[in-house]
């Protein structure tokens, strides 16, 4: 298992985290958003899911990754 930690732009409420949470979770892989410092904790399978996938799917919810 992979850890990274990905700078978010845009996100200003729980319905933002939810959004987040939910586009990783889709992948396969568990995210933790930290609203106050724009930021999501990835954890994800690499034989599984890659950077790209998830940066792209949290940036499909109309969010900037940074």
């Amino acid at each position: 298992m992979q850890n990274i930690t990905l700078n978010v732009e845009g996100m200003s409420c729980n319905h933002c985290v939810k959004s987040v949470e939910g586009a990783v979770a889709g992948l396969g892989a568990t995210g933790k958003v930290d609203l106050a410092a724009k930021k999501v904790d990835v954890t994800f399978d690499e034989s599984k899911v890659t950077v790209e996938q998830i940066k792209e799917a949290i940036e499909d919810q109309g969010y900037d990754v940074v």
